[in-house]
């Protein structure tokens, strides 16, 4: 196993992306710090994680708090001694554009997905830097690498969340320290309601959710949707020491859906 003896402390852990890279990392032997601003996303995953036979704890905590971030890292600590992997997945939709969005809600989702993984990369990477090495991963979108008109906080958060990355790379490599983004795109929706029900919740997929996915499917390259799973093994792999050459950069898992020349239709003849 490649993180046998290595501890993850991974926010945003709903039955979704944060789900499935929890797994991801489990299943290459590291112990799991599950925190999420939900109590029922942070101890189900948690709780997962120990069924299954591995360690874990879950903390509620919301990530824009610094009290509450810095409590989470001293949970975290105390229960494993150590932290050697951080993930920074926390965030939420709320798709407005620029004229309809509040304020307020440009703060609020700004702050969830930007002060979030900025606190958390500060309280962490404290002791990372007393033990020399360490690996960070920052969540973006596709959203952040492209103009998505009717989603102006999300995409302009993620788009920072990028260059953050590389600042932050930068800034911690002389400490042993590596620093790197993954890219996820619209996800298959399947997983993520299996994993809610193995987590013990009635969960169904709303109605009209898999045709709308599924012409997500038709305008991406590989013409199929990557799922949790797929994003789990991708971070497995960039917080491994298979990846220790690599830093400041982002690993798209997207099916090629960034990569498409904006004319080209998949489904046309070449």
């Amino acid at each position: 196993m490649k993180l046998e003896g290595k501890v993850a402390l991974v926010t945003g852990t709903s039955p979704n992306i944060g789900g499935g890279i929890v797994e991801g990392l489990v299943a290459e032997g590291a112990a799991i710090i599950a925190v999420d601003a939900v109590d029922a996303n942070a101890l189900d995953c948690a709780n997962a994680v120990k069924a299954a036979g591995g360690r874990a704890i879950g903390v509620t905590c919301d990530v824009t708090d610094e009290a509450q971030v810095k409590h989470a890292v001293d949970a975290g600590l105390d229960a494993f001694g150590q932290i050697d992997i951080l993930v920074n997945n926390a965030a939420i939709f709320n798709k407005k554009g620029v004229v309809e969005m509040s304020y307020a809600e440009w703060q609020r989702q700004t702050s969830i997905i930007l002060d979030g993984a900025f606190l958390f990369t500060k309280y962490v990477s404290a002791g990372m830097i007393d033990r020399g090495h360490g690996v960070i991963v920052n969540i973006i979108s596709t959203a952040g690498h492209q103009g998505e008109p009717g989603n102006i906080a999300y995409s302009t958060s993620k788009g920072a969340l990028m260059n953050f990355t590389r600042s932050a790379a930068m800034e911690l490599v002389g400490y042993g320290i590596r620093v790197v983004s993954m890219t996820p795109t619209a996800t298959d929706p399947d997983e993520q309601f299996e994993r809610g029900r193995r987590w013990g919740r009635d969960v169904t997929a709303p109605p009209g959710l898999s045709d709308a996915m599924a012409n997500f499917a038709k305008r991406i390259p590989m013409q199929r949707l990557p799922k949790p799973s797929d994003y789990g093994r991708a971070i497995a792999f960039l917080v491994s020491d298979d990846a220790a050459m690599i830093t400041g950069s982002d690993l798209r898992v997207d099916a090629g859906a960034v990569a498409r020349y904006w004319a080209w239709d998949p489904r046309d003849p070449l």
